[in-house]
């Protein structure tokens, strides 16, 4: 996956955030838009693959 995959996940992860119904989904999504911004991040400063970041971000999360 490339940078666009993960800029698009970060924001959808932001605007369900914005749209959760209770604490713990807002919490959840908004630490799922934290770890695609720290993957961004990591993709803009030229560190690692984005394959192997995906690979990396589907572990944390638990595959969405």
């Amino acid at each position: 996956m490339d940078l666009n995959y993960l800029l698009h996940r970060h924001q959808i992860s932001v605007m369900r955030a914005d749209a959760a119904a209770c604490g713990p989904s807002r919490m959840a999504h908004e630490g799922l838009a934290a770890l695609y911004a720290g993957a961004v991040s990591r993709v803009q400063r030229g560190k690692g693959s984005g394959s192997r970041l995906i690979q990396s971000l589907a572990t944390e999360i638990g595959n969405e």
